[in-house]
């Protein structure tokens, strides 16, 4: 079940809850937010960081680091994009849809 015509808090609080949201106004078809890294444990290995530079700062943390949660985007594309910012036109709109 999709509950539509929602604002952007109730967008966020949904994502908060486990669900995905979107919008009825995005142009891609198949695009949805997730919320990353928020249950359960937040400490990633040193051995599981994609970069670099965060898997050397977790080996001179003892060995892991703490993630902090994000907004992720799948994408039009079928992509998965970290670390998605709202604009003031998504902020404001009343067209979330909670998948």
């Amino acid at each position: 079940m999709v509950l539509s015509n929602q604002n952007f808090g109730q967008a966020i609080e949904a994502l908060k809850a486990g669900k995905r949201v979107s919008r009825e106004g995005w142009n891609g078809k198949g695009m949805w937010l997730s919320l990353s890294g928020v249950s359960g444990n937040r400490e990633v290995a040193a051995e599981n960081f994609w970069s670099e530079h965060n898997a050397e700062f977790a080996r001179q943390n003892g060995g892991k680091a703490t993630v902090l949660p994000s907004i992720s985007m799948k994408t039009a594309t079928g992509e998965i994009l970290m670390g998605w910012l709202a604009s003031q036109t998504d902020m404001l709109a009343e067209d979330w849809m909670i998948l």
